[in-house]
């Protein structure tokens, strides 16, 4: 008896020391940089190639935000490597570059906004299967998209919001 209470004490000491209150996984669902990616492999050059996901109520605003976390983490996350493609870094190297420079941001993510333009292909079409999930909330939407990296990397260093790559340390 003694030594089953000892197992189920340590089970619940164990298991209640990696669980997360709802609110800190709600914080961490919703946070900023909690994208989701999956590279497909090698693009043209100075573009990277990957599937996103993004998350909303509607189907159509989810592809909208899966556009915008892939412009999104190539700027803050960086893209990880992957079926032949090497992992590439963030662009925006500087700790809290989203609050840094947040008025720039808040115009180039807003719908419709400078963020597209760094969008080449992708996959528009309604996604189904595995590419569109309903979850608690609304829907789950995964699309292929192909990011004009290069280009997006000289006009945020022209606009002044990263450091050049030959800047130095």
């Amino acid at each position: 008896m003694k030594r089953f209470f000892l197992i189920l004490l340590s089970t619940l000491v164990v298991t209640s020391a990696g669980a997360q209150s709802r609110k800190e996984r709600k914080a961490l669902f919703g946070s900023s940089y909690n994208y989701e990616i999956a590279v497909l492999g090698v693009g043209q050059d100075g573009t990277k190639v990957f599937k996103v996901w993004g998350y909303d109520k509607k189907v159509d605003k989810a592809i909208v935000q899966a556009k915008k976390n892939a412009v999104a983490a190539c700027i803050f996350r960086g893209i990880p490597g992957g079926n032949g493609a090497a992992p590439t870094p963030a662009i925006c190297r500087e700790t809290n570059a989203e609050e840094t420079h947040a008025d720039y941001f808040n115009d180039f993510f807003e719908t419709g906004g400078k963020y597209l333009k760094y969008v080449n292909l992708t996959t528009d079409a309604v996604p189904s299967g595995q590419d569109r999930l309903k979850v608690k909330g609304g829907y789950k939407v995964g699309i292929a998209v192909q990011i004009l990296y290069d280009n997006l990397r000289r006009d945020l260093e022209a606009d002044g919001i990263a450091r050049r790559l030959d800047a130095g340390f």
